[in-house]
């Protein structure tokens, strides 16, 4: 065994996948985030291009475009996971990623055409393409072996921060060039584009599926996920165990671990650009450097925790329980504290503000090992179901932040009213936690076998006094009694 695994090779097409996953998710989140930087551009007159349209929007109407892409988002998750698990997600991920794509090349004339509702249908549109998240999930617990779940994961996943990072930047300097705020839209869908061409040619559902991976990395893989006991033609057939997922505790507590953490992220990600402009005044430019930076701090800060996690797994440190719970701690509890006190910053300390600001994006991506991996751990066969549960009420949550900012905050420049915001979000951020603290776990739970299997199975209670239990075999071996008939006798250490 040790020797197959030495062939197995230390960058092979696992990697390949989780890159796949992290350039696709970076691509998505662009075509979801950049909406921010584009009300900001479109309606403050940012671009040196005189001939760039812009609009005299009111708050509520800007919130209403913030808002209009999770009304589709939260409609499409639940049956993704299902389209994941009937056809794979390798089709799904592709043509939700190339619908988007293409709406986002039509917004402009869009709105050119019928103002800001053109722009709030594009964005629902854009929103019932977005499958990413439970496509993510089935295609790393198809692909990545236990003992690798984390580190491809957690690689996978800061494709996330950095499509914040370009979302936010990038966006801010188009916006500020001739290409005007437009250019957002056509930048973001040529990158999408050119990404689908790429997962048509090299993505893959399993590694059962493709005949560019070695044999023994797909032993290795199909070996350790036992995939030879879930072909697809069963995998289709598999009973979905909608009681056990909706009775199960942890996934209540990771469901409001995962609602708590978005929606504080999507208070930054969705309101960051009008905080900046409306309270710190900064100018586009500038606002693109410092929108970006917090993302920038929470993509490196990835890498750190993941090294951390990985040195505690190896070491024996932690369970996987254990740490899971400390990096969600950390992810919800830091930012809690850091928006409580930013409420009380004013224009006169820009640079503490912004200072507070990044560091509490960064240190929240410690959620994608606190909680996002989560979903794998407690179910890898049904992984894209849970994601699609999951992630429906994470779009609702990420629909009503933007409303419920757009009722708190009725003048962007008074900072007594973002008080009110960022007080909320760090109310909701502990309590989230505290959830999953007392609730959560790492454990796969039973229901993700099916239930003939389940049945074979005996509790740790009853399989004890049998962990030390030697086999003998009176007589085979040439033993005292000459043996010519053999018996077995099972001894325990522990009666």
């Amino acid at each position: 065994m040790e020797e197959d695994l030495e062939k197995v090779p230390r960058l092979g097409l696992r990697h390949l996948q989780a890159a796949l996953l992290f350039i696709g998710l970076a691509a998505n989140t662009i075509l979801q985030l950049n909406v921010g930087v584009t009300v900001v551009a479109m309606t403050n007159a940012t671009s040196i291009n005189e001939d760039t349209p812009h609009y005299n929007w009111t708050e509520s109407e800007k919130s209403y475009i913030l808002s209009s892409f999770y009304w589709g988002s939260t409609l499409a998750q639940f049956p993704a996971g299902y389209l994941c698990k009937r056809f794979g997600s390798k089709a799904v991920l592709l043509w939700g990623t190339l619908g988007s794509a293409l709406l986002s090349a039509a917004t402009p004339h869009s709105i050119y055409a019928a103002g800001w509702q053109a722009f709030c249908l594009i964005r629902l549109l854009q929103g019932l393409c977005q499958v990413t998240w439970p496509c993510i999930h089935q295609h790393l617990a198809n692909w990545a072996p236990e003992a690798e779940r984390t580190r491809l994961g957690a690689f996978a996943y800061t494709g996330f921060d950095c499509g914040n990072v370009l979302a936010m930047y990038a966006a801010g300097t188009i916006a500020s060039s001739p290409l005007g705020w437009p250019g957002i839209s056509y930048a973001s869908s040529g990158l999408a584009l050119c990404w689908c061409l790429l997962w048509l040619l090299l993505g893959a559902n399993r590694a059962s599926e493709t005949r560019f991976i070695g044999q023994a990395e797909k032993e290795y893989i199909m070996g350790d996920l036992q995939m030879q006991m879930s072909s697809k033609k069963r995998e289709r057939r598999r009973a979905i165990p909608w009681r056990g997922i909706f009775t199960s505790a942890p996934f209540y507590a990771l469901l409001c671990a995962r609602c708590a953490d978005t929606w504080g992220l999507a208070t930054m990600q969705a309101e960051l650009p009008a905080y900046l402009s409306g309270v710190l005044r900064l100018e586009m430019q500038s606002n693109a450097v410092f929108s970006a930076l917090p993302f920038l701090l929470m993509w490196a800060m990835c890498y750190v925790y993941l090294i951390v996690a990985d040195t505690l797994l190896q070491y024996k440190c932690l369970s996987l329980t254990a740490l899971r719970k400390t990096y969600n701690s950390i992810a919800l509890w830091a930012p809690a504290s850091i928006m409580l006190a930013l409420g009380f910053v004013g224009v006169d300390q820009k640079s503490l503000a912004l200072l507070l600001v990044t560091l509490s994006v960064g240190v929240s991506s410690a959620a994608t090992i606190g909680s996002e991996l989560n979903t794998i751990d407690l179910s890898p066969n049904h992984a894209g179901i849970l994601a699609g549960i999951l992630s429906t009420f994470t779009n609702l949550v990420a629909l009503c932040t933007p409303l419920v900012v757009g009722v708190l905050v009725t003048d962007a420049t008074q900072r007594s009213e973002w008080q009110l915001v960022f007080s909320l979000a760090a109310g909701v951020l502990f309590a989230g936690n505290v959830i999953y603290l007392i609730w959560g776990t790492a454990v796969t739970q039973p229901w993700n076998e099916p239930r003939e299997q389940q049945q074979l199975q005996l509790p740790d209670e009853e399989l004890k006094p049998f962990k030390n239990a030697r086999l003998e075999i009176p007589g085979a071996g040439g033993g005292a009694d000459g043996g010519g008939g053999v018996g077995l006798g099972l001894h325990c250490k522990d009666p």
